[in-house]
């Protein structure tokens, strides 16, 4: 009888790698995260044996109807992205998903945690995913709990941190804790574990570590992703910068979302050694050395542009380099108002050309005599139809790399610039009224990449607001509640 599967974080790191494994492995399953476009954009809903589903766990009214059916869960989600406060909304999530488990007839759930310090007070986000099994366990259901430490996958918040420092600074001034010991685990063995772990059916509530074959310091794992960068990372760890202090200046080191960063930071002040004996006597496999994870992770950083979020453009498959942060940076400028999306998407398809991008024209011109003046062909302006767009026409400097008639539209930036990005129109009807966002997202090659977009933020920040307004004027429509969104 084929197992119906729910998995609860699909749209996360892990979740988006083992829904497909899951897939392939010919169970159903019920894919959920909190923003239903975001699964979408993966493309899982022309898999048949794959549903997409919205589920805000801090709400969760939808819990009972997908619960029904299922046989095991995977709980992968966790509060980190939603800032200061994500404990109590990690918390009260897992209360949530406890409460409707005691009234479902799901068999088991699988709890991705994190390991616990043998010593020490723990920080605010281990002890909340400590926290979460235990709440979790109050379900009455037989809860696998593993914990698991660093994991060494393209994509991986902890990795690409690590990653992110080494590629950026000749030296790397570190708090202290850069000598405590992890066992990192490589992306493709926790994978194994949590598949295999579907073909056993517990009786009692199980933790169990989940460990790499090395147990190794963080200054160790720095230097051997800078060898395999052609890095020579250079350590000076110092006593007086702690994991928090270091975690403030985090937004212009790395291109890894900040709250995510913070959290993973605060929990680096201890020794997480696992003992992943129990686990692996269960599920015997190949463990990768953590030098043997970090080759095969940099093999496979570059398919975050083969995606089709980039349309699977070949200009921007060409432009891609080695060291571009995985993660990008984004600025935009999100704006309600009464205009229909036709009118809204009628005035989006003018840009460029002799028509200008709607707002301070001048600031445009500036940036695009800036690339000229550094050898790019900016200046030069082309429309191949000055009131439509199609996929691949050029615009300027820009390219259309994805279209969706009244909805969206994402252009290739392509000016010379120390990173790859792309400017966004999204038009989406909430039924009272429509909301028009422009967003730019970068990519940032290393440290310069990184002071570009700060040094580009406020002037992004002014156009976009500025482009908001001036496309609701052109529809003869009113602008209501506005927004600006960094990260």
């Amino acid at each position: 009888m084929e197992q119906t599967i729910l998995v609860v974080g699909a749209s996360g790191y892990i979740g988006s790698h083992l829904v497909p494994e899951l897939a392939s492995a010919g169970y159903k399953i019920k894919a959920t995260g909190r923003n239903l476009k975001l699964l979408e954009k993966r493309g899982w809903q022309e898999i048949q044996n794959i549903s997409l589903h919205q589920l805000d766990l801090n709400e969760a009214n939808n819990l009972p109807e997908l619960l029904e059916g299922v046989d095991s869960v995977f709980f992968l989600v966790h509060g980190m992205n939603h800032g200061h406060d994500f404990i109590d909304i990690e918390l009260q999530a897992a209360q949530n998903f406890s409460n409707a488990l005691k009234q479902s007839s799901v068999e088991r759930v699988i709890y991705l945690g994190a390991l616990q310090p043998a010593d020490g007070e723990p920080s605010e986000h281990l002890q909340a995913r400590k926290a979460t099994g235990d709440i979790l366990r109050e379900s009455g259901k037989t809860i696998t709990e593993l914990r698991a430490g660093i994991i060494v996958g393209p994509g991986s918040a902890a990795f690409e941190v690590m990653r992110d420092f080494v590629f950026h600074f000749p030296i790397l001034i570190t708090p202290k804790w850069v000598y405590s010991k992890s066992s990192p685990i490589a992306l493709r063995n926790l994978l194994y574990y949590l598949l295999q772990l579907l073909h056993f059916k517990p009786t009692r509530h199980q933790i169990m570590d989940v460990a790499g074959p090395d147990n190794i310091t963080y200054a160790q794992q720095l230097k051997m992703i800078g060898r395999h960068l052609g890095k020579k990372a250079r350590i000076l760890s110092v006593p007086f910068l702690t994991p928090k202090f270091a975690a403030r200046w985090l937004r212009i080191v790395t291109s890894v979302p900040t709250n995510i960063a913070k959290a993973l930071i605060g929990g680096l002040g201890h020794d997480l050694q696992a003992n992943g004996t129990a686990l692996h006597s269960l599920i015997p496999q190949h463990l990768l050395s953590y030098d043997e994870a970090v080759e095969e992770t940099l093999g496979h950083e570059n398919e975050v542009v083969r995606s089709d979020i980039w349309g699977f453009d070949p200009d921007a498959l060409a432009r891609w380099q080695p060291g571009y942060g995985y993660y990008p940076k984004q600025a935009g400028y999100r704006l309600k108002t009464d205009a229909t999306a036709e009118q809204l998407w009628h005035q989006v398809q003018l840009i460029g050309g002799k028509e200008g991008y709607f707002y301070a024209n001048y600031l445009w011109r500036i940036r695009e005599w800036m690339d000229f003046a550094i050898g790019g062909n900016a200046l030069k302006r082309y429309r191949r139809d000055p009131k439509q767009l199609e996929l691949g026409d050029k615009i300027d400097s820009w390219k259309v790399i994805n279209i969706i008639p009244n909805a969206f539209l994402s252009l290739l930036f392509g000016m010379k610039a120390p990173g790859l990005g792309r400017l966004e129109f999204t038009i989406e009807d909430k039924g009272d009224y429509r909301e028009i966002d422009i967003r730019a997202w970068w990519h940032p090659a290393g440290f310069s990449g990184l002071l570009y977009w700060f040094a580009m933020m406020p002037a992004h920040l002014f156009i976009f607001r500025g482009m908001t307004h001036a496309l609701v004027e052109r529809c003869h429509a009113h602008a209501q509640e506005g927004k600006t969104e960094t990260i």
